[in-house]
């Protein structure tokens, strides 16, 4: 503890021989020893929140949301929380954002309840995180705390366009580690990796295997119904213009009334899987 003070101490003299104003504080009991970086913002962001860095100005951060995860920065913090906190030199208003250590993150119960171990990543809620499935391409780190939802709720909300689920909101210690999903495309439920992803993106949540099954049938089904509609349309055709070459025409208008039969069939088909999958 004593060479991680000194070493601490080394580096502010070092950031301040350069310039850089710094500013150091007791960390708290709950979170482990980490430099945090104060960034500009435009955004109302409260503790506790995911952030990430703006792809138009990566001076500046924002709120993270599903769109912007793969710009997943750290979490919101308060500078007393933090060892060592580099303050840059703004007139806008600033966010310290931690990158690494245990801080308290704002999370969701939109994917369920969440364990100690789980990973973290962005709900759709933005700026708030839940617990990740293997369809989460980023997370924010891993859970040190369990949150269930019925306890330490500081919010609820109404998910729109997504579920609409009413969701709960909590704070939970995380350990901050920024990176790729580790379990990504594993799958669950006996579901392989690559089906889970695509329902999860189709969907843009989390979808059981068996909607996921039940959405494949109907594909399936769908599909071979309008092959079936257009192999015989297509085989009909050229068996009746090579009896009576003189009906071309209404052969060829009756072939395509058939293409576009299948068609419609197909596109129902498909509308029908998206239904199953959002709803």
């Amino acid at each position: 503890m004593l060479k991680a003070t000194w070493l601490l101490i080394a580096l502010g003299v070092l950031l301040a021989a350069t310039g850089v104003p710094i500013a150091i504080a007791q960390a708290d009991s709950s979170s482990t020893n980490a430099v945090v970086q104060s960034y500009a913002t435009n955004a109302t962001i409260r503790q506790g929140m995911i952030v990430g860095l703006q792809r138009s100005d990566t001076t500046k951060v924002e709120l993270v949301t599903r769109d912007t995860v793969a710009d997943t920065l750290g979490v919101a913090v308060s500078a007393s929380d933090a060892a060592l906190a580099l303050t840059g030199r703004t007139s806008t208003a600033q966010v310290y954002v931690a990158t690494s250590g245990r801080y308290n993150v704002l999370v969701s119960n939109q994917n369920g309840g969440i364990s100690v171990g789980d990973y973290i990543s962005i709900s759709s809620l933005n700026g708030i995180g839940m617990k990740a499935d293997s369809g989460e391409a980023i997370i924010l780190g891993r859970a040190a705390a369990d949150f269930t939802g019925t306890s330490n709720v500081v919010s609820t909300t109404t998910l729109k366009g997504v579920s609409g689920d009413t969701v709960s909101i909590g704070s939970i210690p995380v350990d901050i580690n920024v990176g790729g999903n580790p379990d990504l495309g594993h799958g669950s439920g006996n579901l392989p990796g690559f089906l889970q992803v695509a329902g999860n993106t189709i969907a843009s949540k989390p979808v059981s295997a068996p909607r996921v099954y039940l959405s494949l049938a109907v594909l399936l089904v769908t599909a071979l119904i309008a092959g079936g509609l257009l192999y015989s349309g297509v085989r009909g055709s050229i068996i009746s213009i090579g009896r009576n070459p003189l009906a071309r025409k209404s052969i060829t208008r009756g072939l395509i009334q058939v293409v576009l039969t299948s068609i419609i069939v197909l596109i129902l088909g498909l509308f029908a899987v998206y239904l199953l999958l959002r709803l």
